[in-house]
This record gives C-alpha cells, structure tokens and sequence, in this order.
C-alpha cells in the first residue's frame, strides 16, 4: 500500500457518541472507510490483490475469508459491498437459524427481482451444521446471492466440500508490527494525543495484541485517559493492561500446527525452536502430558537407534512431570526437549517397520519354517516341527546365520540402519553378521 498521511487513512467521525449520545468504542469509530484503508492484508487490497482485481473486473465470486480474530474480515466484507454496489446482510451463525437464512435469502430474491444483488456475509460460518451449510449451495449456485463467510477455522474441516468448491478461500494474515503501528498512529490521531508510553512499551503493546487489531485498539481505549506525563514503560504497562492469552485451541488446528512444529523442529535438530513450540504450547493452555506423549512417538520415529537413551530419557523426564506435577515438572520435559533437539537422528526404525508392515501384508499367511515352529507335542516334532534348529548359543561365535524367513521367501532388508550416532556400530554389527551369513549358506 503506498505511504499515506496515518491521520488520513480514516474518515472517522467527528464525534465519539452515537446520535442516542451512547459513547462508540475507538474500534467501531475507526473502522476503515474503504478497501485501501485496510492495514496487513496487502495481498488481497492491495493495488496487485486478489479482491482489487475481482472489483476492477467486475466479476466477484462467493469467498471464504479465513484469519485470526481482529484482522479485518467482517470490515473487507463490507466494503466489498459497497464496491460492487451490493446490498450488504450480515448474519452471524452464533446467533442465527434456518429461520434467518430461509428470510435472508428470499430477501435477496425479491432484491435480486428489483435489480439489486445481495452480499451476504455470515460471519463464523463453521459454526453452521452439514444441513444449515448445505443451504447456501442453491442460492450460490444461482447467484442469488453473493456469499462471503468468515471462520478463524481451518476451512477444510469446518466446511463442507460442497460449499467449499463453490467458494474461493482467502487467507487474512494476522496484522504484522508495521499494520499494528498503522493502525495505533490512527488512533492516537482521532483521539487527539498520543499514548504516554515509551518506545519498549509500544513494542510491548504490540506483542500484547498478538496480531489482533481489535484487541489493539481496545487496550489503547483504556490508556486514552493516563495523564500525558510519566510515559510508561513495559512493566507500568502490564500493570495496567492484562495480556491477551495466547491464541490457542486445544481441539483445534492451531493445536496440531504447534505440535507439528515442535515435531519439525526437533527432527531438524534445532532446540531452541523447539524450546519456543513447547513454551507456545505450555502458554495456550496445552497438557504437558500430550506434548510427552507425542515427545515419546518422535524419539522412537526420528532418532530411534541412533541414540538409544532418547526414548529413556523422555521416559523418565514425563515420570519426573507426573512427581512434580506443573509448573515445576514441565522443567524435566524442556530438558527431554533439548536432548531430542540435540541427539542424532535416524528414522531407520521407522522406515523399518513400515517395510515390514508393508511385506508382511503381501505376503499373507505364510508358515514360518520348519526348524522354527514349536513343537510341544510328539505328533508336532513328527511332523518335523522344530528339526535341525541350529542353537546360536552352541556357535564359537553365537551366530548360526540360519534362515528365519517362511520358505521360499527371498530374504529382504528392512531396517538400514544410518551412518550417525549409535547406528553406526549396529551397522557394523550388522554387515559383520551377513559375511558370515553368506559364508554359511556357501558351505
């Protein structure tokens, strides 16, 4: 968006009191104009955007705005109405029914009748069932209306695929420091002064609000009325505002997005992004023992052999959590964090057991050979179930390099063990054994 004058970018009203003299929060008295008002989301308004093209063209479809909370959904859809010169109907699926759609959309028919095409925008459209999402599909699909949902949800499972494919998702980006900055100088222009906060307590300010415009502007709403004079610095400043849990839900995708990163950048040998997801996690509200159970999972999957004592030690770091429960046992697992971060990796196990799974499917139910069944019965040992088993114990080396593959089985490789770490003996192990496999069955 190009430099503009931050007193300009809005038309804010003159007064901060409705016509019924109720005092208007600073969000709603700033809420933005028009499209090239909107801060962070320069990708879809601005000049190259996605939702400038659509109105250059004339053409606008039905949308998915997908983003966090406060980053401008419900105000872009506004805007966009009065763009295409739409009738704007807000609907809220927290708070409407069958009812309200049903009226919604004949509404928009007889409009529709009139010359008049209809914006709908349905703000938290996941919270609508299969049956009420499904609803929308005839009045997309005939253009009787033009529908713009809003979900901080991840579309592809609050949605159905049907209404999905007739809608084009656009992802919001939460509001980044230069759009909070934006939005803070705007706000300090319609009330008249600035806010009495140092340059490290407007930083602070800034991470408080967490990408989250609204919520930016409500706090500066409760510093509007501190005495100019002494500028506060960041410990004044959480005495004065209380920080906004960190955006999380533990059922939802931003709980699998931080696991997966956690996981990610363990795999990638990196401790101290590690450390940041585990902490990112422990903030949202996340139970320490699901992070240790998914600790265990990826020390058998990412390190396996190659550091034996990886599985011990995130073992004994969840024993140590469940003896000093939280938050002093959430220490034991930041050190279980930092030996995964920093133990040599191998995924051989993992690849390993997938191979055989894989074998042993294909290969159905095949006997294990002759000279490894159990034979605890005269009529099985007749039956030559146990003959000719070679004991590995009575070997010189306690090796008999026997085949314990069915029959007719060509013998494959399954674990490969990497050249890293532990797995770099057991390598050696192993190609000691197959030399003296091979110099067996050549006997």
């Amino acid at each position: 968006m190009p430099q503009q004058n931050q007193a300009s970018l809005f038309a804010p009203s003159p007064t901060a009191a409705n016509a019924d003299g109720i005092v208007r929060p600073l969000a709603d008295r700033l809420r933005p104009a028009a499209l090239s008002d909107i801060v962070g989301q320069d990708h879809l308004v601005g000049p190259d955007g996605v939702l400038t093209r659509m109105i250059g063209r004339g053409q606008l479809s039905s949308l998915i705005f997908w983003g966090p909370p406060g980053v401008g959904k419900t105000s872009i859809a506004r805007l966009l109405a009065a763009a295409a010169g739409l009738h704007f109907v807000p609907l809220s699926a927290v708070f409407s029914g069958v009812a309200d759609l049903k009226r919604a959309f004949e509404e928009a028919r007889i409009r529709r009748a009139n010359g008049q095409a209809t914006l709908l925008f349905v703000d938290e459209i996941h919270r609508f069932n299969r049956a009420q999402q499904d609803g929308f599909l005839p009045v997309v699909e005939d253009g009787t209306v033009v529908l713009v949902g809003a979900t901080t949800e991840n579309p592809s499972f609050a949605l159905n695929g049907a209404l999905l494919s007739r809608c084009q998702v656009l992802v919001l980006r939460r509001l980044d420091d230069p759009a909070l900055d934006a939005l803070l100088a705007r706000a300090e222009a319609t009330l008249g002064h600035a806010i009495p906060l140092d340059a490290a307590a407007r930083a602070a300010l800034r991470a408080m609000a967490d990408g989250d415009g609204r919520y930016l502007l409500n706090m500066v709403e409760q510093l509007a009325a501190l005495p100019p004079e002494p500028a506060l610095g960041p410990a004044e400043l959480a005495d004065q505002l209380a920080r906004r849990a960190a955006l999380y839900d533990r059922d939802r995708e931003e709980h699998f997005n931080l696991i997966s990163a956690l996981h990610k950048s363990l795999r990638g040998s990196d401790p101290d992004a590690a450390l940041y997801w585990f902490a990112r996690m422990l903030a949202g509200g996340e139970d320490p023992r699901y992070i240790a159970r998914r600790l265990v999972r990826f020390a058998s999957e990412d390190i396996g052999l190659a550091d034996p004592q990886a599985l011990t030690q995130i073992l004994a770091a969840w024993d140590a959590y469940e003896r000093l429960g939280s938050p002093e046992g959430e220490l034991c697992l930041a050190q279980a964090v930092i030996y995964l971060g920093t133990a040599p990796k191998s995924n051989a196990a993992y690849v390993a057991m997938g191979a055989a799974a894989r074998s042993a499917r294909e290969t159905g139910s095949l006997m294990p050979p002759a000279h490894i069944l159990n034979a605890p019965t005269k009529l099985m040992k007749s039956l030559g179930y146990g003959a000719n088993y070679a004991y590995d114990h009575e070997a010189d080396d306690a090796f008999s390099g026997q085949n314990y593959f069915p029959d007719g089985m060509a013998r494959p490789q399954f674990y490969a063990p990497r050249d890293r770490g532990f797995e770099r003996e057991l390598a050696k192990r192993l190609d000691y054994w197959a030399e003296l496999r091979a110099a067996r069955e050549g006997q």
